[in-house]
């Protein structure tokens, strides 16, 4: 029996589904262990961030599982492999097709709820830092909520690969996390302005803002020459002050970024990227996902509950297998 999760006027319910039949070529189905919950489901389920044209409905943009069934063209995977994958949707359900190019194996000594928490924040980071900002060694990062799922595998990524991180953050509870996972600059968003401190710190080379808004005249002045804003995310609003003058003397670059639009290749080049640069970092535990807590799926709607509170530290999990 396959069963998702669906929005009935903004209520979730866990309900019986159509089955995937047929699987294209160069995709694969994935029989769900577990998911996650992004910003992204929030949204998605509040009507403002509908799912790219031809993405499945149903909420989740990331699982682990068993991988059940593979499509012509398939060679790398098998069914039976352990695997996680990058969806544009559809993880919120015992069942997913998705192509092959966004999955890769269960990092080794990972269990599957550990590697549920992986694609997403770690693929966004790796886009992000290395793709859109091309850091260099030795650049440092200002990074916006940074006790996220999406923050706290940012400080951990970028410290292991040389570049050293400013978190800001809502709580000291958080920012305590923050350190201990690399960051050596450290700012409570509730104490005012950030700008101050990282000026101290030496500025920054990247900012990552999932915030924008009053964010980005902020995040300008914290930039040293040739300095990059990596916009994200909404959080604080879409329309925003920039100083121009400032921007050309600097030389300063405003970079607008989504992970879920992109196209099937460009999400390919992502995860063998990961495979490559991440896999090895995860697999000796130099770098590892951050899981706050878990619910059961059909719990969905406590854990969204929890997120949008922000109360997680890293990543929150559902547990469909077990349901």
């Amino acid at each position: 029996m396959t069963k998702a999760i669906r929005i009935h006027d903004g209520s979730l319910s866990w309900e019986d589904c159509e089955p995937v039949t047929d699987v294209p070529e160069n995709h694969v189905t994935i029989d769900v262990a577990w998911t996650a919950v992004n910003r992204a489901d929030l949204m998605q389920r509040a009507g403002v961030y509908p799912p790219p044209p031809g993405a499945s409905p149903i909420l989740g943009l990331e699982v682990s599982g068993t991988l059940a069934r593979v499509g012509k063209g398939v060679s790398t995977l098998k069914p039976g492999d352990e695997v996680c994958a990058l969806l544009t949707g559809g993880g919120y359900a015992t069942e997913v097709m998705v192509p092959a190019a966004q999955v890769l194996p269960v990092p080794k000594g990972y269990s599957l709820r550990e590697a549920a928490a992986i694609p997403e924040v770690f693929a966004t980071a790796w886009l992000n830092l290395y793709h859109e900002a091309q850091l260099q060694p030795g650049e440092k990062v200002l990074v916006h909520a940074a006790a996220s799922g999406l923050g706290t595998a940012v400080i951990q990524l970028a410290t292991a690969l040389g570049n050293p991180v400013f978190a800001t953050a809502g709580s000291d509870d958080k920012l305590e996390i923050c350190k201990r996972l690399g960051a050596s600059g450290l700012w409570n968003r509730n104490k005012g302005s950030f700008v101050e401190a990282v000026t101290q710190w030496g500025g920054v080379d990247m900012v990552l803002d999932p915030v924008g808004g009053s964010y980005i005249a902020e995040d300008q002045k914290v930039l040293n020459v040739d300095g990059r804003i990596v916009l994200i995310g909404l959080l604080g609003g879409r329309m925003a002050e920039v100083d121009l003058g400032l921007m050309l003397v600097k030389r300063q670059r405003l970079i607008g970024s989504t992970l879920r639009s992109r196209t099937v290749v460009d999400k390919g080049a992502v995860m063998n990227a990961l495979f490559k640069h991440v896999w090895p970092l995860l697999s000796a535990r130099q770098i590892e996902p951050v899981i706050d807590r878990s619910w059961p799926i059909d719990q969905a709607e406590a854990a969204m509950a929890y997120v949008a509170d922000n109360k997680n530290i890293g990543k929150v999990l559902l547990d469909v297998a077990s349901t």
